[in-house]
């Protein structure tokens, strides 16, 4: 029998589409993904270049659990340098990817029955891990209309005494939403004078086309005090199989408390990865990313374009991220039935909206090459036409 833990946990509901999708493959279908979230850019030559260098003078032993002390200098000097917020070396975490940051987190202040806001769409992980840590997730529903941000009243009104933390992403992964400065102090606001956590996932900052990022923590000392701060070169850099994520606090108490519990599971972070990071944090690539920014945005432009062109879809432009929200409530209300549709008869994977917690939508990577994007669209116009 396996744990209850475990069975608080569902299964991901994108499972159906890549089982269909891999047994199509295999019979000889040309099937096309939009489904992947990273990028289809090569890793930074700097950042190969200082893997190469750290194997070749054989930095290959263990380290600190938390990260090498240059390195949480170096993402400390990035938070002052980007952000405008001042964290010290000793409050920052080093992990194997933001998603083991956010397990770490959910796991050291999640208590049972402790309820935990999330803004829908979201991504897929944020409900499971709260389940699993003992939590309630209390989903706050956001539309199209409202730009997929929540309101301080909506805010208001879905906090209770058991509620322990709000989950704020942006950009946002499956929207691109992106919470303006006004926008993050109006839920500053609620929040102040209540014991409430925020986790400010930000690992799409880099990916921004319209307005400006604004990182949540520095909007006030109050929102520092609170705030957990997540994010990583995943999408950034383009390394996403590097696994390389961290985790900042105002509160050292917290930090070593998720150090010990990663010092019981993984320990450190694979000490190439390490060394690898620091030009992915210092600057050094910085108009390597700009150059993958300039040419997300024109497939975002692009496939917006084409897709707003189809009768029965509508999609807002995103702000940030590489993916498009698409609204086909129109054609199908049920964005399983949608998604297997459409890769059974035209070959083109999609992630379906109800994994976000938005039926009705289904999510469009334009992480892949414009050639592949056109050609997508034109199946998704076929068969939109068939229906």
């Amino acid at each position: 029998m396996v744990s209850q833990r475990i069975q608080r946990l569902s299964e991901s509901m994108t499972m159906a589409i890549t089982a269909l999708a891999k047994e199509l493959q295999a019979q000889g279908r040309d099937v096309l993904s939009f489904s992947a979230g990273e990028p289809d850019f090569d890793t930074p030559q700097p950042i190969k270049d200082a893997a190469i260098k750290a194997i070749e003078e054989g930095f290959t032993k263990y380290t600190p659990v938390e990260g090498i002390p240059e390195l949480r200098q170096a993402i400390s000097q990035k938070f002052k340098r980007e952000n405008g917020l001042n964290y010290e070396p000793d409050q920052i975490i080093v992990s194997n990817g933001a998603k083991q940051s956010l397990f770490n987190l959910f796991q050291t202040l999640i208590d049972q029955g402790d309820e935990v806001i999330i803004p829908a769409p979201y991504w897929v992980t944020y409900p499971e891990l709260v389940k699993y840590s003992g939590g309630t997730p209390v989903i706050i529903p956001t539309t199209q209309e409202q730009g997929f941000k929540i309101t301080p009243q909506q805010l208001e009104e879905a906090i209770t005494p058991r509620t322990k933390m709000l989950i704020l992403t942006s950009p946002s992964n499956p929207t691109g939403a992106i919470y303006s400065k006004e926008e993050l102090e109006g839920l500053a606001q609620v929040l102040e004078g209540r014991e409430i956590f925020v986790c400010s996932d930000e690992i799409y900052e880099k990916l921004v086309y319209e307005g400006r990022f604004v990182s949540a923590a520095s909007i006030s000392e109050d929102m520092y005090q609170r705030t957990f701060t997540i994010n990583g070169l995943s999408k950034s850099a383009a390394m996403t199989g590097w696994r390389f994520g961290y985790l900042a606090a105002p509160n050292t108490h917290y930090v070593q408390a998720m150090k010990k519990l990663q010092s019981q599971s993984t320990s450190n972070v694979n000490s190439i990865t390490q060394k690898a990071a620091i030009p992915g944090l210092d600057g050094t690539i910085e108009p390597e990313i700009e150059r993958m920014r300039l040419e997300f945005q024109r497939r975002r432009d692009e496939a917006v374009a084409l897709l707003n062109q189809i009768d029965g879809l509508k999609v807002l432009s995103p702000a940030g991220a590489f993916y498009l929200f698409v609204n086909h409530e129109a054609i199908e209300p049920d964005s399983m039935v949608f998604a297997k549709q459409l890769l059974e008869r035209e070959g083109v994977a999609i992630v379906p909206g109800a994994a976000f917690g938005s039926d009705g939508h289904f999510r469009f990577s334009f992480a892949t090459d414009m050639a592949t994007i056109r050609t997508g669209i034109q199946r998704i116009r076929r068969f939109v036409e068939s229906i």
